[in-house]
C-alpha cells in the first residue's frame, strides 16, 4: 500500500504532530548528511595525492571548486525553493550529491575529479538553503534555539564518527568509502520524501526577483549577513591556519588529528548543555557576541604560544567560542528571514560563508607564510583577533539598536 505524503497548503498552520515529525526527520537528515560528508571529504586529498599521484595543488583546486560552487550557488537553490518547494529541492539536491560522491569512486584523473566535485557541489547548493528554510518554517522563536542546539550536537557526533567510518572502510577500498557516503545521501532522499511535510505551492508563483526584493528591503538582515562575513573569515582558520601551525610546531601531521579530535570532543560534550545554559541567562544575540569575542581572543593568543600544548589550549577556547556561535547565528538569521521567501533569505545568508570563508582561507594561508618569511609569528593571529573583534562589536551594535527600537515598534 502506497503511503502518500501529507500536503500542507502554503501559509496554513501546521499541526504539532506534523511539525514534530518533520523536525525529527530533519535531525535524522542532519546525521546522515554530516556523516556522509565527513567520512569522505577528509580522505579525498589522501587518496588522490598519495594513491593516484596527483599534485596536491590540483587536488586543492578541486576542493576549492567544490566549496565555491556550492556556497556561491546556494542562493539559486534558495530562490528555487521558494518557487517550487523546499522538499522538492532537498530531494533533488541529495540525489545530485549522491551521484557526485558515487562518481568519485571511479575518478582517476583531474577532469573526472573536477566533474565529480562540481556535481556534488551542485547537490549541496540545491539542498542547503531549502534545508535551513525547512528548519525555520517548522520552528518558532521559542523552539528554534533548542532545536539548533540539538542539531549542532548531532552534527558534532556525526563529524566525529564520519572520519572513523571512512578510515575503517578505506581498509577495503576508497570506492567503498565513496559509495557508502553516497548511500547516506540516497537515504536522505527517502527521509525527505517520507518525513518532511509537502507544501502545495501557489498556482501563480511570485516572480523570482520577489524574494531578492524582500532581502534588499530588510536592512537588519543584510547588515547581519555582512558582519557574519567577518565572523567566517576568522572561523575558517580552524581548517587552514591552525593545522599549518600545528604541523610546524610538531613536525608531524598526527598533531592535526589531535587538534581536530579535541575540537570535536568539546563540541559533543558541551554543545547542547552549554548553549542552553547560556540562553537561559542571555539572549541569542548576547551569546553570539560573547562567542565571537572568545574565538577572537583565542585566535589572538595563539600569537603568544611557542609549543603544541599552548596551541591546544587556544584551540579548546576557540572551539568553545565556535560552539556558542553556531546555533545562535542560525537562530538570528532565521528570525530575521521573511517567511514569504525563506529559501531566498537562507540562500543569501550562505554568501557570508562563501565570501568571508573564501577570503579567510586565502588570506589565512598567505599570512601564515608571510609571518614565517618575515619572522613575525604574531602577525596572522593579531589580524584574526582584530577582524573577529570588529565583527563582535558590529554584532553588538546592530542587535542593541534592534532591541532599543523594538518597544517603539510594538507601541506604534
Amino acid at each position: 500500500m502506497e503511503v502518500k505524503p501529507r500536503v500542507i497548503d502554503e501559509g496554513a498552520t501546521l499541526s504539532e504532530a506534523v511539525r514534530r515529525r518533520g523536525l525529527h526527520g530533519l535531525l535524522v537528515y542532519t546525521f546522515l548528511m554530516v556523516t556522509g560528508f565527513a567520512m569522505l571529504m577528509p580522505l579525498v586529498a589522501v587518496h588522490f595525492v598519495n594513491d593516484l599521484g596527483m599534485a596536491a595543488a590540483a587536488v586543492g583546486l578541486a576542493l576549492a571548486v567544490r566549496q565555491l560552487t556550492q556556497q556561491g550557488l546556494a542562493l539559486v537553490g534558495g530562490v528555487l525553493s521558494d518557487r517550487y518547494g523546499a522538499r522538492r529541492m532537498i530531494c533533488l539536491g541529495v540525489l545530485l550529491r549522491a551521484a557526485g560522491f558515487a562518481s568519485l569512486a571511479f575518478a582517476d584523473a583531474l577532469p573526472m575529479l573536477l566533474c565529480a566535485m562540481v556535481l556534488s557541489a551542485l547537490g549541496g547548493a540545491m539542498f542547503e538553503a531549502p534545508y535551513q528554510a525547512s528548519i525555520a518554517a517548522l520552528t518558532d522563536e521559542k523552539t528554534r534555539p533548542r532545536y539548533y542546539a540539538i542539531s549542532n550536537w548531532i552534527s558534532g557526533v556525526a563529524t566525529t564518527l564520519g572520519p572513523l567510518l571512512g578510515v575503517a572502510l578505506l581498509h577495503y577500498d576508497f570506492r567503498v568509502v565513496c559509495l557508502a557516503a553516497a548511500a547516506c545521501f540516497a537515504a536522505n532522499f527517502l527521509v525527505a520524501l517520507r518525513l518532511l511535510p509537502q507544501v502545495r505551492m501557489p498556482e501563480q508563483p511570485p516572480p523570482l526577483r520577489h524574494g531578492l526584493d524582500l532581502v534588499r528591503g530588510n536592512r537588519a538582515f543584510v547588515v547581519l549577513v555582512g558582519l557574519m562575513m567577518l565572523y567566517w573569515f576568522v572561523a575558517v582558520q580552524i581548517n587552514i591556519s591552525f593545522p599549518l601551525l600545528a604541523q610546524r610546531l610538531t613536525g608531524t601531521v598526527d598533531s592535526v588529528g589531535v587538534m581536530f579530535a579535541l575540537s570535536a570532543g568539546l563540541t559533543v560534550a558541551l554543545q547542547y548543555g552549554l548553549v542552553r545554559w547560556l540562553e537561559r541567562r542571555w539572549s541569542s544575540a548576547q551569546v553570539l557576541v560573547a562567542g565571537v569575542v572568545v574565538m577572537s581572543l583565542a585566535a589572538g593568543a595563539i600569537g603568544l604560544v611557542r609549543d603544541f600544548a599552548g596551541l591546544l589550549v587556544c584551540v579548546g577556547a576557540f572551539s568553545i567560542g565556535a560552539l556558542m556561535t553556531r546555533p545562535t547565528q542560525q537562530t538570528l538569521i532565521a528570525g530575521l528571514a521573511d517567511p514569504r521567501a525563506l529559501g531566498t533569505f537562507l540562500g543569501v545568508s550562505s554568501l557570508s560563508l562563501a565570501v568571508g570563508g573564501g577570503i579567510g582561507n586565502i588570506a589565512g594561508g598567505w599570512m601564515v607564510d608571510l609571518a614565517a618569511a618575515k619572522q613575525w609569528p604574531w602577525l596572522p593571529w593579531a589580524a584574526f583577533c582584530a577582524v573577529g573583534l570588529v565583527s563582535a562589536f558590529g554584532l553588538h551594535q546592530s542587535t542593541r539598536v534592534r532591541r532599543e527600537r523594538a518597544p517603539v515598534v510594538a507601541e506604534s
